[in-house]
């Protein structure tokens, strides 16, 4: 029985230094973790802020592209109809 017994209690000591061992790498996993969204948070902060004219700029862009298209079809489709009654 004094063998079970010193080995019960080497047992308990593994699993007392496990836990202690679990808690602080659960610690430093919350801490590298709480650091990574920080900076994931502040990069995306600054590619908005970077990109957001761009976009605007981008946006205004194809909106005047758009309307010289559509300007451009409706003066081909009014020469269209208009060459087309002349020939009659």
């Amino acid at each position: 029985m004094a063998g079970l017994d010193t080995q019960w209690k080497t047992l308990v000591k593994q699993l007392k230094k496990l836990e202690v061992d679990t808690r602080k790498a659960r610690g430093d996993a919350r801490a590298r973790l709480k650091k990574l969204d920080k900076q994931t948070r502040k990069m995306l902060e600054r590619t908005l802020r970077q990109a957001e004219p761009h976009v605007r700029q981008a946006l205004k862009d194809a909106a005047r592209i758009g309307r010289g298209l559509r300007a451009g079809m409706a003066a081909g489709a009014a020469a269209y109809r208009a060459s087309t009654r002349k020939q009659k």
